[in-house]
């Protein structure tokens, strides 16, 4: 027992960044492991349950709202992303963190980090729609599995490694969810807006590239040792490499062969999932 308990102690109070170790939903991993698994019941098990005899809700101005709340959310962390990956001093083979771990930048961006984080918390309202709007057949397994997969790794960047290449990879996610968000909003401002939204496939297309060239980066970087560990390398080339070949075959299902039922579809679900009013 004084083995297991050590090594706890090792890896969620020794290893962990001093500054954001104590953070509010970073502290204990049993928070966010909590939520995930509370997200999942509902989505799979307690939501289609409650809702089996209930009408379906439409929340078209709540979902409007929603959509621009996450553009702007995301537009604003594109920004402070700007003068920190593209300063004259960031390494593009491998970024550490911050030299100096109190001085204003280093808090500056694990803030930033963090409110990433709970942005990524906050996408789970995402498949709480769908259950409430009774749009069961959007909970995709791609859906489920990246939205449950986003928080954990989220709060191990706040937790151990809030700087350095993980800005790289929230930044470059930041941009996409710009787009895919922008999407989903024009989606839902009527039917006449439809001629504008030919653009559907290509945003699969820039998720399967940012998953790519994040990927390749963290490849690259593992031969360019920094202060950065190499152990988030890895769980970035894997997490990479599962989304790619899950985003992968929607693309070639959805847009390859064609399949009608498949159309209209992003990110592994219909592009009104979070726009137009359910029929």
């Amino acid at each position: 027992m004084d083995t297991i308990k050590n090594t706890y102690n090792y890896i969620f109070e020794e290893l962990p960044n001093p500054m954001t170790k104590d953070w509010f939903l970073v502290s204990s991993p049993w928070t966010v492991v909590s939520i995930v698994v509370a997200y999942n019941v509902f989505s799979r098990k307690l939501g289609p349950y409650l809702m089996k005899d209930r009408p379906a809700f439409e929340l078209k101005t709540v979902i409007k709202l929603y959509n621009m709340f996450q553009v702007l959310i995301s537009t604003y962390l594109v920004y402070e992303g700007i003068d920190y990956v593209l300063h004259k001093d960031y390494n593009p083979y491998c970024q550490g963190l911050d030299p100096d771990p109190k001085s204003a930048r280093a808090l500056t961006i694990a803030r930033n980090i963090y409110i990433y984080y709970t942005l990524k918390l906050i996408e789970l309202l995402d498949t709480v729609f769908f259950v409430l709007r009774k749009s069961f057949r959007q909970i995709s397994p791609l859906h489920l599995h990246h939205h449950s997969l986003m928080p954990l790794v989220s709060w191990m960047a706040v937790k151990y490694i809030p700087g350095g290449q993980c800005v790289l990879i929230g930044w470059v996610n930041s941009f996409v969810h710009v787009v895919m968000y922008g999407y989903y909003l024009i989606s839902g401002l009527g039917p006449q807006y439809k001629k504008y939204l030919w653009w559907k496939k290509y945003v699969t297309v820039l998720q399967l590239v940012q998953f790519a060239g994040l990927t390749l980066h963290s490849v690259i970087s593992l031969f360019n040792p920094c202060s950065y560990h190499w152990i988030f390398k890895i769980i970035t080339i894997c997490y990479g490499g599962v989304f790619m070949n899950m985003f992968g075959q929607f693309y070639y299902q959805t847009y390859i062969k064609k399949k009608p039922e498949r159309n209209g579809q992003t990110n592994g679900v219909k592009h009104s999932q979070l726009g137009k009013k359910k029929k």
